[in-house]
């Protein structure tokens, strides 16, 4: 099997421009908290960012959406007129981001082939998603990456390596002499350094890829016969890789296939991370209804599913105004509670009027479903070790199932690559 990851042409701000105030953590992050993002313009002032290339999610359905995407075009544009960058060709970075609880998570920055992903349901490609996709949050995002000459990734795609040999044993083959960035992220976000690897490690780590999508290797590991090698399951940012996936298929319309097949559009910038980094914490995320009657939610809640709060079933707790409870659901309609939930309140919001959003922490969580008019949910993280074997014999989980961490220590943009 070809590996559908490799080198790249990286893009990283040459060294007078303040890395500090360059990386700005992912669109997808604080979008019910625009005091984050006020926070972190005042940050940015009149630098170079990345908070000027990219589009907080929390914007998106703006009057203004337009006008923002023009200008983030037009800032890539001058960017790339004004010589900001440095070029690292065709290569990988290895890095090692200090959370701020101080564990370090390591990752191994590429390219991924678009021709082998696909994020419809019961695909069997290497690169798959872990979550259901919704197809509706794609065109918006398209809009924003189709005119775009740069993309900067905040995909993290998972490996299953539980001996840790490919990520983890970079660390002993790279020098002081390798380092391309080292700098502290704002907004709690820890520290970040980046090593460029040469080509002698990056067919070592072709190599090992290769053993992991071994057929015979895979199918004793999760005890599974023709269901497809699944090499990268998608961690986060997998709306972000469709979006690239769409965008690529677009354009492989309007041109001969020799020519898209060597586009730079066929391939997405990401990280590789592994799944059993002891850094990576899968965290809950949690639903929060806002402008709702949570009362009438809840009663509808009741005659969906069989409810009761001895402790039989599914455990799910609810905040409202008035309440904070456990309660448990009998007779779910998914294997995990977090696609119960999603179910019902699908089927609620479909025909009722509330404002459905998806949040990290839980205390959070709780001050947000305690406001008038609101009603939270909160779950239990759920288990690492479920996610490859889950996605290969069920296919993705609901959207929105898990996060890897909190929203600070998400992946930051940082490098960028031509896409144009």
């Amino acid at each position: 099997m070809k590996i559908p990851f490799k080198s790249g042409n990286i893009l990283i701000p040459k060294k007078n421009i303040d890395m500090y105030k360059w990386s700005v953590v992912a669109c997808d992050q604080y979008t019910s908290e625009p005091d984050y993002w006020q926070e972190v313009n005042n940050i940015v002032g009149n630098n170079p960012s990345t908070l000027n290339i990219t589009l907080p999610e929390i914007y998106l359905e703006d009057n203004d959406v337009e006008e923002r995407i023009k200008r983030i075009n037009k800032n890539m544009e001058d960017m790339l007129n004004n010589n900001i960058f440095d070029e690292y060709k065709d290569t990988m970075f290895y890095i090692e981001r200090t959370q701020n609880d101080g564990k370090v998570r390591e990752g191994l920055i590429g390219v991924v082939d678009l021709e082998a992903y696909s994020y419809e349901k019961g695909s069997q490609t290497p690169i798959r998603a872990t979550e259901k996709t919704v197809i509706e949050r794609i065109p918006p995002r398209m809009k924003v990456r189709e005119n775009a000459l740069l993309e900067l990734p905040h995909i993290m795609i998972l490996i299953d390596d539980d001996k840790k040999e490919i990520i983890e044993d970079l660390k002993n083959k790279v020098k002081d002499s390798d380092i391309v960035y080292d700098f502290d992220l704002m907004q709690k976000g820890g520290h970040i350094k980046g090593y460029n690897l040469n080509k002698e490690i990056q067919e070592e780590i072709n190599n090992k890829l290769e053993l992991l999508a071994d057929k015979e290797n895979f199918e004793n590991k999760y005890n599974v016969k023709d269901k497809g090698i699944l090499l990268f399951a998608m961690g986060d940012g997998n709306h972000s890789l469709a979006t690239a996936k769409a965008c690529y298929e677009k354009l492989k319309e309007t041109m001969p296939e020799e020519e898209y097949l060597n586009h730079p559009a066929r391939y997405a910038l990401v990280e590789l991370v592994n799944l059993h980094s002891s850094a990576l914490e899968f965290e809950p995320i949690h639903r929060v209804i806002f402008n709702t009657n949570p009362e009438n939610l809840l009663n509808e809640l009741y005659k969906y599913y069989d409810i009761n709060e001895d402790g039989n079933g599914q455990e799910v707790e609810v905040v409202t105004k008035d309440i904070d409870k456990k309660i448990y659901i009998s007779n779910p309609k998914s294997n995990i509670t977090v696609g119960s939930i999603q179910m019902f309140l699908d089927d609620y919001l479909a025909n009722h009027e509330g404002k459905i959003d998806y949040i990290h922490g839980d205390d959070t969580t709780r001050g947000m479903g305690s406001k008038e008019g609101n009603i939270a949910f909160l779950f239990k993280a759920m288990r690492k070790d479920e996610l490859f074997k889950t996605v290969i014999v069920d296919g993705a989980l609901p959207r929105k199932t898990f996060s890897m961490g909190h929203s600070y220590d998400k992946r930051y943009y940082l490098e960028a690559r031509k896409i144009k």
